[in-house]
């Protein structure tokens, strides 16, 4: 493999691991949920 495609991989693993931790935050659900109502 290539070093940009192992930076890439890297980079795609962390973003999702980055997602995964606000989803895990009550805070940030409650505002998400706050924004989608919002819409309607």
């Amino acid at each position: 493999m290539s070093t940009l495609r192992i930076l890439l991989w890297l980079a795609l693993l962390l973003a999702l691991a980055a997602a995964a931790m606000l989803y895990l935050q009550p805070g940030f659900m409650v505002l998400l949920a706050e924004q989608v109502w919002a819409c309607f």
